[in-house]
């Protein structure tokens, strides 16, 4: 089944999971798509099985709390900040719930975390103005990068290189081998006092980067010339919240929730909204992805909603 236009507005929910007291900050679909897996500012972390949707088991971070969840490569372990206490990034076994190892290191709260898609690394970037570049098997910072502004940070899909976004206003991208050398290419934007970056990702194929922000626009850019290429506004976000932007995975569609519940759809080649679907979401929809291997995605308030499509294109 391929995406289109009409699948897309067929998307409907089909299950609404009530497991969170607070909103969902973050979750993460593992690489085979069969399990996602959330972390609340209630300081629970919940395993869904996408397959049978339900929830498979709940495990608690109660003295650190948990935030920016994300599946490592090994089946069953995860990395993620913590929101109390300290800004240690910690290394958890979901099959014994046993923390494998802690990455100390930022001073304050860590607000972009990415695992390499084909190795052990990692990087974060933290209100430290740093971005720390980390091994899995190692406690010790791998590398260090100082910045002049708050960063957001992501892998490209090879793996191969990381963009950072600095200040809200320019996008640098960084070879993984030689990031010591400083960037080989920086992408200056027109700076929006009205408000701040909060997120990047780079599509599948590796030729967008889709910048997310706490406004109510989110912009698309070239990954290789850093042009803008599309502006997608016209949803809700008043209270200038952390909403997640994502693709689908066959990088051709943009979406992003927001603040009264609706989810919003973008053709990222002619820039058209194709779609606006109501998840009936109590609250803002902070979290949303696409499976990565099946026509399902996820969205989340303090709820958990799973989409399936109600038509065969």
């Amino acid at each position: 089944m391929k995406l289109t236009d009409n699948v897309l507005r067929s998307f409907r929910v089909a299950k609404v999971f009530r497991e969170n007291s607070d909103k969902i900050n973050c979750f993460d679909f593992s690489p085979n798509g069969e399990t996602v897996i959330s972390s609340s500012d209630d300081d629970s972390i919940v395993l869904y099985d996408c397959q049978e949707g339900k929830p498979k088991r709940t495990l608690y971070s109660k003295k650190y709390g948990v935030d920016l969840i994300r599946y490592t490569h090994a089946a069953n372990t995860v990395v993620y900040s913590c929101n109390k206490i300290d800004d240690t990034i910690r290394y958890l076994s979901l099959h014994d719930n046993k923390y494998i190892r802690y990455f100390p290191g930022h001073t304050k709260r860590v607000v972009a975390l990415s695992m390499s898609p084909v190795d052990d690394t990692f990087i974060s970037g933290s209100l430290d103005k740093t971005i720390r570049l980390w091994d899995l098997r190692s406690p010790n910072c791998q590398g260090l990068m100082h910045l002049q502004g708050k960063p957001v940070c992501s892998f490209d899909p090879e793996g191969l290189i990381f963009a950072a976004g600095v200040n809200s206003e320019m996008v640098k991208l960084y070879d993984l081998r030689s990031f010591d050398k400083g960037p080989f290419a920086t992408f200056k934007m027109q700076y929006d006092r009205t408000c701040e970056w909060t997120g990047l990702k780079f599509s599948n194929d590796g030729k967008l980067i889709l910048i997310s922000t706490n406004g109510g626009f989110i912009r698309l850019i070239d990954a290789f010339k850093g042009a803008i290429l599309h502006t997608f506004g016209g949803y809700n976000n008043s209270k200038a919240v952390t909403l997640e932007a994502s693709f689908t995975p066959d990088s051709q569609f943009i979406m992003i929730g927001s603040e009264d519940g609706k989810i919003h759809v973008w053709n990222g080649e002619s820039g058209m909204k194709v779609a606006v679907l109501d998840g009936k979401h109590t609250g803002p929809i902070t979290c949303l992805q696409f499976n990565p291997k099946f026509m399902t995605f996820a969205s989340a308030c303090s709820n958990m909603a799973f989409w399936l499509p109600t038509i065969d294109d």
